[in-house]
Formats: C-alpha cells, structure tokens, sequence
C-alpha cells in the first residue's frame, strides 16, 4: 500500500535500524521502545492484521520470532522476552500493517505488558467451547 509507513519501511523506502532482513521480512528497532531492544518484525508485503496474512507467511513470522528472540536474549543479557502481536485499535493495534513487538524483558523493567486474570465461569466456557469448535468446521 502506497500509504503505509510499515509499508515504506519494511521496502526500504523509510531508513530504519535494520537488525534483520530476507525476502519476506525486516526486522527493525521500534523507535517508541518498550524496553531496551524492542524490535518489530515486518513482513514486505501488506497484510492489515492476522486475519490477512496468509498461513505460510505467519508459520514464517513465528518462526522468525524465535529466531531474533534467542539471539537477542544472547545480546541483550535479558531476563525474560515477550512476543507480542494485535489485531484491531480496541487490541492495541496503531499500524494496520501485520507486525510483531519483540520485547525484552528485564528484572524491574516496568514495561506493564500483563493483565489481572479474571474468572472462567462453566456456562460462559461451554458457550465459547461450542462457538469456536463450530466456527473451526
């Protein structure tokens, strides 16, 4: 898409701290880090979110994932990692290009990347078993 800055990036276009580049992706720092280290993985080509990017191309990703996890935790000297993905504004997605945060995490870090766990009520479980298992046929 002519319009979108990951676009941009990732082709090259936009200059960016490359850590990683093929084919299919670029692996740059994210200019608002979380954390130090935080990086995006960018695919070159334009899928809005998740539900675009084709199965392969998302095997790829994960893949890739691990890959600059384990050697940025080498780097880095990080204490934990978090791979982070969102999918629509209400998830946390400000560029609708598919990307992934690559997070390292350290002791005391206060990146703020968790949740309160709530309550998995039976009903509520029954009715999202049976509406995802359907969904999946």
């Amino acid at each position: 898409m002519s319009d979108c800055i990951f676009c941009k990036i990732a082709g090259g276009d936009i200059p960016s701290a490359t850590l990683y580049e093929d084919d299919d992706f670029r692996v740059i720092l994210d200019l608002g880090p979380a954390t130090k280290g935080h990086a995006l993985i960018l695919p070159k080509h334009h899928y809005a979110n998740l539900y675009e990017i084709p199965e392969e191309m998302a095997a790829k990703a994960m893949v890739l994932a691990k890959r600059m996890a384990a050697a940025m935790t080498e780097a880095l000297g990080c204490d934990g990692f978090n791979i982070v993905q969102n999918n629509g504004e209400v998830a946390g997605q400000t560029g609708f290009h598919f990307h992934m945060h690559l997070i390292p995490r350290y002791n005391g870090d206060q990146a703020g990347i968790t949740w309160k766990p709530g309550e998995l009520k039976d009903e509520v479980r029954d009715e999202i078993v049976a509406k995802v298992t359907a969904a999946l046929k």
